[in-house]
Formats: C-alpha cells, structure tokens, sequence
C-alpha cells in the first residue's frame, strides 16, 4: 500500500455516483475501508435505502458514508450539490439498456458535460474517474485485436444509429455506441477546458465476482448467476460472443480508487482486464464448486483473441496491493458462486 503521498489526505470525501449498482458498491467499500468518506448519488433513496440500513449501515451510523438523491442527471446542474466539498468524483453511472439510440445517445453526453461542469464549478475537487468500458475500444469478435490508449469504438456509433426497428438484440449496440461517444466527450471537455482536476478513466471487461448485494447477483448481465440458472433467454445472449474477457469487480474498483489517490496517474485510459476464457471454462470452474447441481450442457465457444496494452493498470495494482497479476478467474468465479449459492440454493 502506498504511504502518505496520496492525491488527498484520509478523511476527505468522495463522491460516487450511481451509487447502488454492483461496481460503485465496491468502490465505495474500498474508499471506506481506506479511511475515506463516501457520498453516494441514487435516483431514489426510498428504493436504495437498503445501502444506509443494511449494506454501509456502520459507516453510514459513524458519517462516514451519505446519500444524496440525483433524479435526473442529465438536467442542467444536476451535480452541484452532490459535489459540495468533494475531493474526488467517481463517475460510474450511466444510463441503462435501450435499444432506440434516441433514448441514450444524445443524453449520455449531456450527462457527461453536466457532471463536469458541476465539477469545474466546485473548487474542491481535485480528482475525476470516469467508468468506461472495452465497449468504448472495441466489440468483441474472433479478430486480433490489441487494444491501446487510442482505441474507439467508431463503427458502433453508426450501426447504432441505424433506422429502426429497434429490437431488443440492438441494446448492446446502443450501450457500446454510448459507452464511445460519452468517453470521447470526456476527454474533448479535457482538451478544450482545461478543468482544474486531473481525470482518468477506467476501460473494464467484462465484470465478474462477487456480489455485495442480492439485488446485483440479480442483475441481466450477471452471467454466471445466467449460468448457474441455465437461464434460456440471457444463455442466447452470451453466444452472440463465442467467450469473453472476464475482469474482478475487486480489481476494477481498486483501479477507480487508486487512479483517484495515486499522484502519478494523470490523464490515463487504464484497462481492467484479466483473462481471455470460454464459457466452457466458467462452467467448468462452477461445476467445481458445486458438484451436486445440475448445469447446462457445454456452449458453442472459443477463446477471444483480443489483447490490451494493461501495463500501467498492472503496475498500479501492484503498487496498491503488492500483488503481480490480475485476480484469477478461478478465485473470481468461486467468489460470485459463493454469493449465488448462499442466495438462491
């Protein structure tokens, strides 16, 4: 662990946005455990009380950890209370799945510029995370592909644009045209304004382990809970990808952490990776945690041969946590079935 030359002292507080979804629960879960106060942005605090009164109930009783209600983060000013005396902004939420790009991508930028601004207008802030995605990059295919600071996913904006109709199928295409144009809008803002922050963002894979909470084990793109249920409707859907490239939500949230409090990262795109692997492969780890339950027969799949330029990301991990490498997808799946197996035996 690094000592104390850190971006902001212990105490200081940090904003987290979309703070009830499975990624910004651990964040928030390691910035409290470093000393850190966390303020949580929700849309409707009834519906997520559940993190004050059960998930974060003793930082929450010590105000160590708040909440604040942000309904509509694409309206004008939606952020400048939020970001009231923060040092650092984590901005991992986003908008949901839709397959009419006309409900997503021209309010996805809005929703950038809008945080920002809060940002620039509020002089305590020194730091700001922005949680992307490979989507940004690239669309999985059986291509080489290596991935670098300047890769965009240009060709998905277009094909998310295309006329209707909008089926279901294409909401993965509108997510990643999104995930593209919202990064870009990011960094132009960047360029061209100058903020008095420094910014980085986070380019994760595909998002596995475990679960802090019942309601994200739950979620459509879990895709072990999908394989664990032998769930017909979300299997169709991992086999438009004969495999994927898996990544602990640990090692993510740690990226969104340490690229907040390490001084020596200034305007990176740092990816969270881990291990190309097949279906095949997660069902085998799974089989092997729990013996006795019935699972779906093996998938159709091969290893994906996209690659990514992790150095920096590995050198930070490994300043943060004295560990060489990324979480093996063996201990991954055994935290998420460990998670599974006790909610839904």
């Amino acid at each position: 662990m690094p000592g104390p030359n850190v971006t902001m002292p212990k105490g200081s507080l940090v904003l987290v946005t979309g703070a009830n979804s499975y990624l910004a629960s651990h964040v928030i879960l390691q910035f409290l455990e470093r000393g850190y106060k966390v303020r949580g942005t929700v849309r409707d605090i009834e519906k997520t009380s559940w993190l004050v009164e059960d998930l974060f109930k003793t930082a929450s009783e010590n105000g160590s950890f708040e909440l604040v209600r942000v309904p509509n983060f694409i309206a004008s000013n939606a952020f400048d209370e939020a970001v009231k005396g923060v040092s650092a902004v984590i901005h991992v939420a986003t908008l949901g799945l839709d397959p009419n790009p006309n409900n997503v991508l021209p309010q996805i930028v809005v929703a950038t510029h809008s945080i920002l601004e809060s940002a620039s207008k509020e002089p305590s802030v020194k730091e700001f995370v922005y949680t992307s995605s490979v989507a940004a990059m690239v669309i999985p295919s059986m291509e080489q592909v290596h991935l670098t600071f300047d890769s965009w996913n240009d060709a998905v904006v277009e094909l998310a644009w295309a006329p209707p109709p909008y089926k279901p199928s294409r909401a993965y295409i509108v997510y990643a045209a999104g995930k593209t144009i919202a990064e870009k809008a990011l960094w132009e803002y960047v360029e061209k304004r100058a903020p008095h922050f420094n910014v980085n963002s986070i380019t994760p894979a595909s998002i596995m382990g475990e679960c802090l909470s019942k309601s994200h084990a739950e979620l459509p793109q879990m895709f072990v809970k999908a394989l664990y249920d032998g769930d017909l409707i979300a299997l169709q859907q991992l086999l438009t990808t004969p495999g994927t490239i898996h990544t602990d939500v640990k090692d993510t949230a740690l990226l969104h952490v340490a690229a907040a409090l390490d001084p020596e990262i200034k305007n990176e795109r740092l990816f969270s990776w881990g291990e190309s692997c097949t279906w095949n492969e997660i069902l085998a780890l799974m089989r092997a945690v729990a013996p006795g339950r019935k699972f779906v027969d093996d998938l159709p799949g091969e290893r994906l041969k996209l690659t990514a330029d992790d150095r920096k990301s590995l050198d930070l991990l490994k300043r943060w946590t004295g560990r060489e490498g990324w979480t093996p997808l063996k201990e991954t799946i055994t935290d998420n079935m460990t998670n599974i197996m006790k909610w839904f035996p």
